[in-house]
């Protein structure tokens, strides 16, 4: 369906709008939130207002750094992302298989002047634990900090070979 016109987007064959078009704009609008758009306070705002103890647990996944855990061949590499954390505020602890990090960011000073209109930046300790596929030497793990990243490496304390088993 073309038309002789020149105007932006008349030569364009508009779709119908589906059922699920609608649906996803219906959600769109649920999630973004704002005055205008779905929820006042944004999609969760029920959710706060039933259980108090809801913003806590909301708090706590922001706060939990991801990690990546990479099984290289002489070491299990794990990188975990702590922006805002300074080099002092971070501590590493291996029992077993077992790797906890611990750290905090640190409060900065609110700004007196203005109005927030979102507050998103996390700001206080966090604990992360997560349990190693085997185990490593403790005594030659090492750990490097930059740019919010942190690399700890863990090297193993057997060598394993990988080996495919047929099922009978």
């Amino acid at each position: 369906m073309k038309t002789k016109s020149k105007a932006i987007g008349e030569a364009v064959p508009r779709r119908e709008t589906t059922l699920f078009d609608e649906m996803d704009r219906a959600f769109d609008d649920l999630m973004l939130g704002g005055p205008q758009r779905g929820w006042r306070h944004g999609w969760m705002h029920p959710f706060r207002e039933m259980w108090p103890e809801w913003a806590r647990l909301e708090h706590a996944v922001e706060m939990t750094p991801k990690i990546d855990l990479i099984d290289r061949e002489e070491e299990l590499l794990v990188r975990a992302e702590v922006p805002g954390v300074e080099k002092q505020d971070l501590e590493i602890e291996l029992v077993g298989q077992v790797l906890t990090l611990k750290g905090e960011r640190k409060h900065e000073q609110t700004e007196e002047k203005g109005t927030y209109y979102r507050s998103e930046i996390a700001r206080g300790s966090f604990m992360r634990s997560l349990r190693l596929p085997q185990n490593v030497d403790l005594e030659n793990a090492k750990a490097e900090f930059k740019d919010g990243v942190l690399e700890i490496h863990l090297p193993k304390t057997e060598k394993t070979e990988r080996r495919r088993i047929e099922v009978a």
